[in-house]
């Protein structure tokens, strides 16, 4: 779906939302609104999720270094013997340059991928907690109606970002 069907889609249901609260007053009827990227950003288990990461890749990641280390210094060992050793000795140390690169870069890419995939199970967790965050805060405090970011405007009256950053530094 394309992104203004999605707008679209989301006006519709919001109206059709906004029409069914049409006979409460708007005494009645309490809004509110939270900052997600502020949550993402703010949320205590955003650090800890990344201390966890690094602590979880580190190994990984001293590999690789250990390996691009190995492969500069065979760069620099073929280029300053270069002139001083046989022709089948060169191919062999750059053969065995090409394997520790495409090695490298296989390891590489490996480790950007099982990243990533750490980050988004982990982003899903955060997602989770922040939604239950909002919906405890909204619940103990009688809001009819609390929409995330993506609005056009939002009063600060009604911003609920800092109640639910409270709960969650508190989990």
């Amino acid at each position: 779906m394309e992104g203004s069907d999605r707008m679209r889609s989301f006006l519709v249901g919001l109206l059709g939302l906004l029409l069914s609260f049409s006979h409460l007053s708007a005494a009645d009827f309490k809004v509110g609104y939270v900052q997600v990227d502020k949550l993402l950003q703010e949320a205590p288990q955003t650090a800890e999720t990344g201390k966890k990461l690094e602590k979880e890749f580190s190994p990984r990641s001293l590999e690789l270094e250990k390996l691009q280390k190995q492969i500069r210094d065979l760069e620099s060992q073929l280029d300053h013997d270069r002139a001083n050793i046989a022709e089948a000795d060169r191919r062999q140390k750059e053969r065995q340059l090409n394997n520790l690169r495409l090695e490298f870069q296989s390891k590489q890419r490996e480790l950007r991928e099982d990243i990533n995939l750490r980050k988004n199970e982990e982003l899903a967790l955060l997602q989770e907690r922040i939604n239950k965050a909002v919906q405890t805060v909204s619940e103990s405090e009688g809001y009819d109606l609390v929409v995330y970011s993506g609005v056009a405007f939002a009063s600060k009256r009604i911003d609920i970002t800092d109640k639910v950053l409270k709960l969650l530094g508190k989990k």
